[in-house]
This record gives structure tokens, C-alpha cells and sequence, in this order.
């Protein structure tokens, strides 16, 4: 395959999956893709498998919010091994199929790095999870989910990465900021009025100057999000930072998956 240098002829890949996320407390969403995959790219292939793991693990953790925020236990149980179980299990009731993690392939190797970002991220937060004493730990659904790619990135920085970002007037965590693409392409597109709702958007492009297929998908504020997100506009939420006076179902965040193809 011929891949594209000169950005007035890469080719814009609009992806009609229904890619349901979870931005912030969410259930696990349904992904209905495994169909049309058969006849992609092998990167956007790629990119969806990691988009679809990657939220499978967040999953987990907004479905355990409950417990990991009960002050009246100690050790919850929540360890690195059953949040990778529950994360394979999620991946598997989303696709319809096993996770592969045969390291002689890039999806496993990729697949690997992954589970492995998880379990790291889960090890290190036993101390907090387990506290007792303490109700709220701050320990969210995009806690997890920006630890975790933080991790992944280092370890596949020359062939992947991932990332939870925002619309720019909704991002709390500088690091979670936009780029210039997905700056472009949520205000552009996944925000325009005519935009089919869960519908992601990729193209062949390039990411810090190396040639990537890149993809975004939407997330949407549900009800559970607005407790924190929503109105009024700059009230302190749980967490202590300003709420940013979010509407249901509007564009709250975006997942961005890159895939080098050198």
C-alpha cells in the first residue's frame, strides 16, 4: 500500500462503526465493527482493536467505582490480575471474540503492551484503592485511562500510541490537550451539527513528523458524567476542579489512536 506524504492527497477514512464510549462513569458500550474490519487497512484494523481493549479496561474501572470509593473496607480485591481478566472479558463481550496475545505478531505485541500498561497502572494504585478510611480516591475511569496510555506510549513509542484528549475548553489535564489534527477535527468535525453521533473519524496523516494512520473517536457526555461536568458552569465538583457546564450527549472527550506506518 501506497502510503501518503503530501496531505492534499491523503485519503480521509470515515469510519461507520458504532463506537460507543465510556468517558466517564459508562457501562460497557456496543461495538459493532468485526464485519467490516475484514476489509480494511491493517492499521485502522489495529487502531480499533487498541480503541476497543483500551476502553474494555476503563470499563472496569467505572463499574467498580463504588467499591474502590468504599471507605468501610481495606483490600477491595481489585487486583492488577482481576482488572486485566475483567478487561479481557469486556473486550471479548465488545467484539464477539478471544484477545490474542501472541507476541509473533504486532497485535499481540501490541495487545501485550496493553495488558501489561494496565496491570502496571493497578500495582501501583493498590496502596490508594485499598485505604481504608477514605472514601472518595480521585482513582477515575480517565484516571486509569490517562495512566495507562502514558504507559503504552513508552512502551511502543516507535509504533503506536494512544490517548484521551478533549474539546479544548474541557480538558483539566494540560497533558490530555489536543493537537493541532485533533483540535481541527473535533471542532470540525465529531462537534458539527450534521455529524452522525458515534461515528469516528481517520485518515493517513503524520504524528510528530513521522507518516500514521490516525484515529479519533467521540465520546459523549451521559448523565453520570454531568454530576461533574455539567451545570453550573465553574462550580467545584467532587474532585475539586470546575465543573464545565456540559450538555447530554455533546462531544466531552475523544480517544486518539496513532499507528506508524514506518
Amino acid at each position: 500500500m501506497q502510503w501518503f506524504k503530501n496531505r492534499k492527497t491523503m485519503p480521509k477514512l470515515i469510519l461507520r462503526f458504532a463506537l460507543v464510549g465510556w468517558a466517564c462513569a459508562f457501562g460497557l458500550g456496543h461495538f459493532d465493527a468485526t464485519d467490516a474490519l475484514a476489509q480494511t487497512p491493517e492499521q485502522e484494523r489495529l487502531a480499533v482493536h487498541l480503541a476497543t481493549l483500551f476502553r474494555a479496561g476503563r470499563a472496569v474501572i467505572s463499574e467498580n467505582q463504588k467499591l474502590i470509593n468504599d471507605e468501610t473496607k481495606g483490600d477491595k480485591g481489585l487486583t492488577a490480575e482481576k482488572v486485566v481478566g475483567l478487561a479481557k472479558e469486556n473486550y471479548k463481550k465488545a467484539t464477539n471474540k478471544e484477545l490474542r496475545t501472541d507476541r509473533g505478531t504486532l497485535e499481540g505485541k501490541l495487545t501485550q503492551a496493553m495488558l501489561e500498561s494496565m496491570k502496571e497502572v493497578m500495582d501501583k494504585a493498590q496502596g490508594l484503592i485499598n485505604k481504608p478510611g477514605v472514601g472518595f480516591k480521585g482513582f477515575l475511569p480517565a484516571t486509569f485511562g490517562h495512566r495507562v496510555a502514558e504507559t503504552f506510549k513508552k512502551k511502543v513509542e516507535d509504533t503506536a500510541s494512544i490517548k484521551l484528549t478533549a474539546p479544548k475548553s474541557y480538558v483539566r489535564n494540560r497533558a490530555n490537550a489536543p493537537d493541532t489534527w485533533e483540535d481541527q477535527i473535533i471542532e470540525s468535525k465529531l462537534k458539527a451539527n450534521d455529524w452522525t453521533k458515534n461515528k469516528a473519524y481517520a485518515e493517513m496523516g503524520e504524528h510528530k513528523g513521522k507518516p500514521a494512520y490516525r484515529l479519533l473517536i467521540p465520546e459523549y457526555y451521559g448523565a453520570s458524567c454531568l454530576d461533574c461536568h455539567g451545570e453550573p458552569k465553574g462550580e467545584k465538583d467532587i474532585t475539586g476542579g470546575k465543573k464545565e457546564g456540559g450538555k447530554l450527549d455533546e462531544v466531552g472527550g475523544a480517544i486518539s489512536v496513532v499507528i506508524y506506518t514506518k
